[in-house]
Formats: C-alpha cells, sequence, structure tokens
C-alpha cells in the first residue's frame, strides 16, 4: 500500500499548519518555509496557489495520496449536498480516523498503521484497509488476539495521552476496546482551520 513516508513536521511547515501534534512544538520555534532558502520563498500569491496549499494541507492532514484524494473529491462531487462538506465527512469516516477520533492512537498515523496491520475487526469481520468508511451502526472493535498487546493493554493511557475532543457521531468504549458510529460527523467537528470551498474551487477549474 502507497503512502507518504516524509515527516509530518517538514509537511506541517510547508503547509503552515500542524498536521500532528509533536508538529506544534517544532513550528513554535522555527517559522517559514522548510529548505536552505525558505526566506526567500512567499507563502502568499495567487488565487490559485491558496486553493493548492489548502487542497495539499487537508490531504496530508488526513494523509491520502493525491489519487486517492481526487478520486475520493470526485465522489463527493456526485453525492448529495455540498461538495465540501460531502469530502470532509468523507474523509472523517475513514477508518484510520475513526481510530484516531476514539482516542485510540495519538496521531493519524499511528492510527493508519493500527488498522492496516489488522488490529481491527469491523462489524465481526478482520480489517487492514485504512480507507475503509464506516457507517452509522457498524461497530469496530480490537480483535481479541491484539487485546492482549501491550499496546493494547496501555490503551486507557493512550486514550487519555490522545486528549482527542468527543464527537457526536461515535462511542468508544477504552474497557471493551470498541468504537460505535451512532451517527455521521458534523461539519463544525472536522479539523479547525479548514477552507473546504478552496478545495472544490481548485478542483472546479
Amino acid at each position: 500500500m502507497a503512502r507518504d513516508k516524509s515527516p509530518i513536521v517538514k509537511q506541517s511547515r510547508r503547509e503552515g499548519y500542524a498536521l500532528a501534534p509533536k508538529a506544534q512544538k517544532v513550528m513554535a520555534k522555527k517559522t517559514g518555509i522548510p529548505g536552505q532558502h525558505s526566506d526567500m520563498r512567499v507563502r502568499g500569491g495567487s488565487l490559485y496557489l491558496t486553493q493548492l496549499r489548502e487542497k495539499q494541507k487537508v490531504r496530508r492532514l488526513y494523509g491520502l495520496l493525491e489519487k486517492q484524494f481526487a478520486k475520493l473529491m470526485k465522489e463527493a462531487t456526485r453525492a448529495e449536498g455540498l461538495t465540501g462538506e460531502n469530502l470532509l465527512q468523507f474523509l472523517e469516516r475513514r477508518a484510520d480516523n475513526v481510530v484516531y477520533r476514539a482516542g485510540f492512537a495519538t496521531t493519524r498515523r499511528a492510527a493508519r498503521q493500527l488498522v492496516s496491520h489488522g488490529h481491527f475487526i469491523l462489524n465481526g469481520r478482520r480489517i487492514d484497509i485504512p480507507s475503509i468508511r464506516l457507517n452509522p451502526g457498524d461497530v469496530l472493535e480490537v480483535r481479541p488476539k491484539s487485546q492482549k498487546s501491550e499496546y493494547f493493554k496501555n490503551l486507557d493511557q493512550i486514550i487519555g495521552a490522545a486528549g482527542q475532543n468527543s464527537v457526536s457521531w461515535l462511542k468508544a468504549d477504552g474497557k471493551k476496546m470498541k468504537i460505535e458510529i451512532t451517527g455521521l460527523p458534523k461539519r463544525e467537528e472536522a479539523e479547525a482551520g479548514i477552507n473546504e470551498q478552496l478545495i472544490v474551487e481548485y478542483y472546479s477549474r
């Protein structure tokens, strides 16, 4: 499975947005775009550049490659409702993001690794595809064999360290190691600082 392995802090500095908790500390000390001549490059510019950077920011935030993101955007365009909100909802409902939102991992990258290594079962079936989209009524559980691992034995501590804000559309139980999808993500529950309209405009060119 292809994935972007470039340093998350470097990506964060490029987008001017903390894509992971550890990036916040670095960005507080280092400003500007990474690179030897970062001070010579201007972050502003044309409307196209603004749209591009917003698309890149969200794509990297949720850990998708360009082809995956473009495909998801096409699906969001065809679906009923506002395209931008559809896109964010689809992103939020990915299995790896659900694991992250539930606090079972401190970052989306860590959550993606947990899913891809087959530590979860969805509605009774083992899964290893992070992009699987969950629906209301779905139940995601840590599989019995994985519950015995040191990682999941310390799940309560991990959930505390993750410090995720609770969202209305899922219910997480750290003791039972279970996540229930109770509804659909609301626009205001997506990551702060996202302007999805810029992404819609980028793909509407």
